[in-house]
Parts: C-alpha cells; structure tokens; sequence
C-alpha cells in the first residue's frame, strides 16, 4: 500500500484508513474532518481523543455508546456533579476504557467547563483552526499528515493554561482532524471538503 486514497468497494477512492475496517468506513464518509460545534459535542471529541491517546482509535469507536451512555452523553453540566460514586462507577465499567487518569481528566475538565460561558470552549478551539488559505495542498499520501502542528501545540497550551488536562499537542490535532478544523482527507478522497 502506497498510502495514496485507494478505490473502496464502490469504487470511490478513500483514505486507506477509511476502509480498513467496516466501522472505519461510515465514520471517514461520514464524520470525520466534518465540522463540529457546541461546548457538549467538542467535550465529547475533547474526551474521546484523550482516552484514545496510546491506543488505537477503532477501540474508542467500537466503544464510543458506552462512553456516551457512562458520560451521560458527555452533557459538561452532568459530566461537572459527577461524585465519588460515580468515578467508581467508570472504573469498573467494562464498556468504556477504565483508565484511572483519563477518568479523573474528564471528570476534572468539565467541572472546569461547567464555569465558562455557553460557547466559550467552541469559541477557543476554533480560534485555533488555520487559515485554510495557508495550509498545504492536499496531503497525497498517509505520510503526508501531520501528527502535531504549530496551531495544534498553541491550542493544548491555550486548553491547559485555562486548567485542561489530558490535552497535548497531538492529542488536539486529532480533535482538530476529527472536528474539521482542518481537513487532511487525502487528495482524491471522496470525504475531502466535506463532499
């Protein structure tokens, strides 16, 4: 595999990630790099990235309703009462990832959002997406996208000098790919520019 968007079973061409599984394949067409906005919708990218980190992403996404259905729909204002209990509750949740420090992050961080104004956590992470005038051409191949950025580093310092955990630069440019801030389909795809 050269890397390049390769023809999935339609025939259409597509990021090689996009059609190695079948759960891959309706996320790529369907979501990703699509853009999203609301303080609950990007804690919930915010959240996934950060369990993800270390680990592949198919896991988070084959186990993203438990986390839903654990987070309370990843709603900041439920996620921010969240008490003791419930941590215990996470941790011995077989439907999410039980990781004791990503738990305790998430909980952390949306009772630090649950004190900003409605829109504030939109507002800041989209202050961050480049200019699409100054970005590259469209990558060609897998290796051709970044894993971190100058915008992706600014914006995990801007995220943890507010308080944020859990939240480094290559964490966030994975928000920022998968929330549509910046689009890194491969030249070809059929999912570039939202299509």
């Amino acid at each position: 595999m050269t890397g390049e968007a390769i023809p999935g079973p339609d025939g259409r061409l597509r990021c090689p990630w996009g059609l190695s599984t079948e759960d891959y394949v309706a996320y790529h067409d369907e979501e990703w790099g699509r853009p999203v906005h609301g303080d609950d919708a990007l804690f919930e990218r915010l959240c996934l990235e950060a369990f993800q980190s270390g680990l592949s992403w198919i896991t988070i996404l084959r186990r993203r309703e438990g986390f839903r259905k654990a987070f309370s729909g990843f709603r900041i204002a439920d996620v921010a009462r969240f008490t003791e209990a419930d941590r215990e509750r996470l941790l011995a949740d077989e439907g999410i990832i039980r990781n004791r420090a990503k738990v305790d992050a998430t909980m952390a961080n949306a009772k630090l959002l649950a004190e900003w104004s409605p829109g504030e956590l939109d507002a800041l992470i989209w202050s961050h997406a480049p200019d699409p005038a100054t970005r590259p051409a469209p990558p060609r191949t897998i290796a051709d996208v970044p894993a971190v950025t100058d915008e992706s580093t600014a914006l995990s310092k801007a995220l943890k000098k507010r308080g944020l955990r859990f939240i480094g630069p290559t964490t966030a440019y994975a928000l920022m790919q998968a929330c549509g801030l910046v689009d890194d389909h491969l030249a070809g795809c059929v999912a570039r520019g939202g299509r």
